[in-house]
């Protein structure tokens, strides 16, 4: 956003003001790392002024489809160009207005990215979901936030179907929720090495897909619970468990080092799109646990996980944080774990291997 004009202050660890007096041509290609949310939502923003911009990002950003959200931009009246469906992208606008349809159950960053740029669009947009959208609950958090600052839109109660009128974003003072999907490793560690874990600033009123760790929780016996503000996680005998995670897909490496601690056999179901986030998670997380003396039986939408005695191992978790934060967890069950590429936590968790030491883990950092 900094390139493009947006001024931003934190005028304290934990305040951000971001002012912006309209969004200009970008000073240098718009690089987003290994962020495919940055790299998707930017191309709707970007689309929504008529100053052309590259967006690109790291080596396995590049793997990363983008093809059914330039075509629906491309539809809407936007210019977007990709490499064969994937990234680099240039994306030129303003988008003009009309109908598209997007499937539901490749990424709600299609849909959530569509709705951010929707109210800024010269006419009337309308966007339909076809098939199941998966991860709905990502799409409930951006409908949120667009009626925090004043956007004006006609939603389907299933989410299906979309009607935005063009207007523009008020100012508003919004407050960030705490982070249910980097807080589910520590919980996670809780429950299969820990003695008793409390984390603040989660609510479990929240439309946060990974609030459902807690449930996950209750099924495989976990003792779980909340005092003075916090959740809280107890050490616990865990049970198996049978869960389809295809509406929150970013549990997936934390259910599995929780069903390779517990006392039986799991299975994790919806996981087809899981292949193609930083890594392909299924196969990292197979590869990991086999390595830790856990068998697993893999297939293309789910991974069977036969619970049992963890062995140290050298572990390569592909450059994804969730896979290295996964895997460091597990590693508090066995004798020594090395995490090669560590440093990959920062992506979304920068602090987690210090909050790992600060709750009792031996960490050492090379």
């Amino acid at each position: 956003l900094s390139r493009m004009g947006v001024k931003t202050d934190w005028n304290d660890s934990s305040n951000c003001i971001i002012q912006s007096e309209g969004l200009k041509k970008p000073r240098d290609i718009i690089f987003c790392r290994e962020s495919g949310t940055t790299l998707r939502f930017m191309m709707a923003v970007c689309a929504t002024t008529p100053h052309e911009a590259e967006i690109s990002g790291a080596a396995a950003l590049l793997k990363r489809p983008v093809k059914d959200l330039a075509i629906a931009l491309q539809e809407l009246g936007a210019n977007c160009t990709s490499e064969r469906g994937y990234p680099p992208v240039r994306v030129r606008g303003p988008i003009k207005g009309g109908s598209v349809r997007i499937a539901g159950n490749v990424s709600s960053q299609y849909i959530s990215a569509l709705l951010l740029a929707s109210p800024l669009a010269q006419g009337r947009i309308e966007i339909t979901v076809s098939g199941r959208l998966e991860s709905k609950s990502y799409v409930q958090m951006t409908l949120e936030m667009q009626r925090s600052f004043g956007a004006t839109l006609d939603v389907a109660d299933d989410l299906s179907h979309f009607q935005s009128v063009p207007g523009i974003y008020s100012p508003a003072n919004v407050e960030i929720e705490g982070d249910w999907s980097s807080a589910a490793f520590l919980l996670a560690g809780a429950a299969i090495a820990g003695e008793k874990v409390g984390i603040q600033g989660l609510s479990r009123e929240t439309a946060q897909a990974d609030r459902s760790l807690l449930e996950i929780l209750d099924r495989m016996n976990g003792q779980t619970g909340q005092e003075s503000g916090s959740v809280t996680v107890e050490k616990s005998q865990l049970n198996p468990v049978e869960l389809d995670a295809s509406d929150c897909p970013d549990l997936f490496p934390a259910v599995c080092a929780l069903s390779a601690a517990a006392n039986g056999v799991s299975t994790i179901r919806g996981i087809r799109r899981l292949r193609i986030k930083e890594s392909d998670r299924v196969l990292a997380m197979s590869k990991g646990l086999n390595s830790m003396g856990i068998k697993t039986v893999e297939s293309e939408d789910y991974l069977v996980i036969h619970g049992g005695r963890l062995l140290g191992a050298v572990l390569d978790p592909h450059r994804d944080h969730r896979i290295a934060m996964a895997l460091a967890v597990l590693g508090l069950c066995a004798d020594e774990v090395t995490i090669v590429d560590a440093e990959c936590v920062a992506k979304s968790y920068p602090s987690f291997w210090s909050d790992l030491q600060s709750l009792g883990a031996e960490v050492t950092v090379h």
